[in-house]
């Protein structure tokens, strides 16, 4: 049974959503995966003591939050040095067009080259327009950008845009890797 960490930054709950879907399909395959929050990390937190490392955050303004940065810096060497894989979480990558998905891979690109970070596996996912997780001012962004790109405006309810089997497919090619 190999153990994994998922390390993961999230500020709505979507990429918090994602690794525990990870998390599931590793357990399924055999394995016995660990949910870690980049914010909270337990006390004597050790990546070594996992024999392989999952991180995924999610993308505001442009950047993958702080503290999954934070994460990969200062454990890059044991990354590299184990099976890793990254996700990288945005509404960016729901829009279908080749810009939005160079875009998307961009971002994912420039955390990894500013970490220094190698991982065995990437995935860019979609995530989700949780208008009711937002202040005033969020909202109003968010709606704004979503009406430029020609989603949906209304505010009353969430959109979810993740590609499950993607996650899933992801995770399990993962899985199968650590076999």
């Amino acid at each position: 049974m190999t153990r994994v960490a998922l390390v993961y930054g999230t500020t709505e709950g979507q990429t918090a959503t994602i690794a525990e879907r990870i998390a599931a399909v590793l357990g399924d395959a055999g394995h016995d995966p660990t949910l870690v929050h980049a914010d909270h990390l337990p006390a004597g937190f050790d990546v070594n003591e996992y024999d392989a490392v999952i991180v995924g955050a999610s993308i505001h303004y442009g950047r993958h939050q702080s503290s999954v940065a934070r994460f990969v810096r200062d454990h890059v060497d044991a990354l590299g040095g184990m099976p890793s894989a990254f996700f990288s979480v945005s509404l960016t990558a729901a829009d279908e067009s080749d810009e939005a998905r160079a875009t998307a891979r961009s971002l994912l690109e420039g955390f990894l080259a500013e970490t220094g970070w190698e991982p065995d596996a990437t995935l860019v996912v979609a995530g989700a327009l949780k208008y009711s997780e937002y202040g005033l001012l969020t909202r109003f962004v968010m709606k704004r950008i979503a009406r430029k790109h020609g989603e949906i405006t209304d505010t009353s309810r969430d959109y979810e845009y993740t590609d499950w089997d993607d996650v899933e497919r992801f995770a399990t090619e993962f899985a199968v890797g650590l076999d």
